[in-house]
């Protein structure tokens, strides 16, 4: 595939897709993400690809939503291909592994949420970083970071924003196993052909549906209602507040009131 922002390469059965802007700290803009669930599709209808790794090139996995000069979270997002199909990780039919090779945040850290399995650098810095932005967290990441962290430390972490390493990211069960980081890649690789050679493809299809199903809660509605509500946050003064005051290193100066400004929940 010719992708702009992504480099997306298939060897003995493993698709391996990487985030391809290192000089923005593999930043997404609207193109990235499409050009990502693309990938997916393309990974889940291809017979010859068991296993999906994904990956950040240069230092970094992803930084999150690209910011721009200011403005709007999200300033720098831009548009997208609309011809691009859209998957994402937890409707491909093979296992996903994310190989976080450096720093996520926000959308750089819900998306691979999504994947089956994580794999982090030990002092990579994470952060579900949306409320420090002034906007909610989506992509099913109420859902499932409660699912493998627990209620309590996904509430610590979503409602906070606060950034953890790659090592407390294993210990709270947000990734699998932390490595340093020049081994994230290599060790993501290895087990992902181990699961290629050795792993009935159909099998590993249905039990990778039945481990999603068994969350119990129908993510794809989730992920609908989460996005109404995030789109309503972007579109708040403390939007624009949090996204300057990340850019000017300052303490914000929120302006939404609970009492007055909540929208009814859909």
């Amino acid at each position: 595939m010719d992708y702009e922002q992504i480099l997306y390469e298939v060897d003995d059965g493993v698709a391996l897709v990487t985030l391809n802007r290192p000089e923005k700290l593999n930043a997404m803009t609207a193109q990235m993400g499409a050009e990502m669930d693309d990938a997916m599709a393309e990974a889940d209808e291809d017979d010859d690809v068991r296993v999906v790794v994904v990956t950040g090139a240069g230092r970094g996995f992803c930084a999150g939503a690209d910011l721009g000069a200011g403005g709007r979270f999200g300033a720098g997002w831009g548009k997208a291909n609309p011809e691009l199909r859209r998957k994402l990780p937890m409707d491909v039919r093979k296992p996903v592994i994310a190989a976080i090779n450096g720093p996520a945040v926000g959308a750089g850290l819900t998306w691979p949420l999504q994947a089956d399995v994580r794999y982090v650098a030990e002092d990579a810095k994470l952060a579900f970083a949306f409320v420090r932005r002034g906007v909610s967290p989506e992509l099913a990441s109420h859902v499932i970071l409660a699912r493998v962290a627990g209620l309590s430390r996904a509430a610590e972490l979503l409602l906070s924003g606060r950034t953890l390493t790659g090592k407390e990211a294993v210990e709270y069960g947000v990734a699998t196993k932390s490595f340093p980081a020049d081994q994230v890649l290599p060790e993501a690789l290895a087990l992902a052909r181990d699961i290629a050679t050795n792993a009935a493809p159909l099998a590993v299809a249905i039990s990778k549906r039945l481990l999603w199903e068994g969350v119990g809660i129908d993510l794809d509605q989730w992920r609908k209602r989460e996005g109404k509500l995030f789109a309503f946050t972007t579109s708040t003064p403390d939007a624009k507040e949090g996204t300057m005051a990340f850019l000017e290193k300052r303490a914000p100066q929120w302006a939404g009131r609970v009492s007055q400004d909540l929208p009814d929940m859909p």
